[in-house]
């Protein structure tokens, strides 16, 4: 247990618009691939902890879904995580990057000028900022002088929400990371530890066995697919050689069943192998994994099938 020698403790909720890197940031800070990372937008749903130790402190970060406007319940539940992270933050780190127009879902900027805890706001993917340029300059359509596109984007935050700190990063080449991490832990409340020392997460590991399948899913599947599936872990047991893990695939139509099995259950073999292999290396013991696919119609709209798979309370 052995608490006794941290005085210093928080919540570290990192929030901010889908794909500018908070599930990436929040692995690099924390050190282990706790949340599941693509390119595809949405790819977090659930609010995901993490929990760093040092000698006298403890970060607890959390990654949360993207921002968005819901247009089912399944997003307002992912909403729902936004908020309540908002909520009882010790400290908020809201990511952008160079790409991102910081006018972007300018109601949670507003409800940052509004908190009282310290507020970060990181510029992420400073590495492709020569990109980011350039794109910017093809959209505006003239030959404009490079100004400092960072120094601009640092200036705007400034701007916008004055009550915060900026601090631009690369959490993809962990550039800056460090003196994000030393930030948070000068501006760390005063208070006993929330966790014993020993304990990384506050997600059990049939949920990481789920998260991996359904980045397998992401990975493989394109269009409406990997938003309309969602992973139950049926069956998860552990023997001195393995884990034996039964895992539903839950679609909302026939059609989509078939696509995710594919022609003579091809498509679905080699998503189960990489979701296998992915788990044997995240838990360290082999693992046996069968899959099965259901077509479940309603889930996303479904508040109580929505409680059984974790959204909702």
């Amino acid at each position: 247990m052995n608490r006794d020698k941290i005085n210093k403790s928080g919540f570290v909720n990192i929030i901010g618009n889908p794909n500018v890197g908070k599930s990436t940031l929040m692995n690099a800070l924390v050190g282990e691939r706790l949340s599941i990372v693509t390119a595809k937008a949405q790819t977090t749903r659930h609010r995901i902890m993490g929990i760093v130790n040092g000698d006298d402190y403890q970060i607890v970060f959390s990654d949360t879904p993207g921002i968005l406007k819901p247009s089912y319940e399944l997003q307002e539940a992912m909403m729902g995580f936004v908020n309540t992270a908002i909520g009882d933050a010790d400290i908020i780190l809201y990511v952008t990057d160079v790409y991102e127009a910081s006018e972007k879902n300018m109601e949670y900027i507003q409800k940052l000028k509004l908190l009282s805890c310290p507020i970060l706001i990181v510029i992420n993917k400073i590495d492709k900022i020569a990109d980011a340029y350039f794109k910017q300059k093809a959209e505006e359509k003239q030959d404009r002088k490079d100004d400092g596109l960072l120094e601009r984007l640092v200036n705007k935050w400034h701007n916008l929400v004055p009550n915060a700190q900026i601090l631009p990063i690369s959490a993809l080449n962990k550039t800056n990371t460090d003196l994000l991490l030393n930030k948070i832990i000068s501006l760390l409340p005063l208070q006993p530890a929330w966790y014993d020392r020993d304990v990384l997460t506050d997600k059990n590991l049939r949920f990481f066995a789920s998260e991996i399948l359904r980045e397998k899913i992401l990975e493989n599947y394109s269009k409406e697919i990997p938003y309309c599936a969602e992973v139950v872990i049926e069956s998860f047991k552990e023997s001195d050689s393995l884990y034996a893990v039964d895992a539903v695939i839950n679609v909302v139509r026939e059609s989509q069943k078939g696509i995710i099995i594919g022609k003579k259950g091809l498509t679905l073999k080699r998503v189960g192998t990489q979701a296998r292999k992915a788990m044997e290396q995240f838990f360290e013991k082999k693992v046996f994994l069968k899959i099965y696919v259901k077509v479940d119609p309603a889930w996303r709209e479904n508040k109580k099938e929505l409680k059984k798979f974790g959204y909702l309370q």
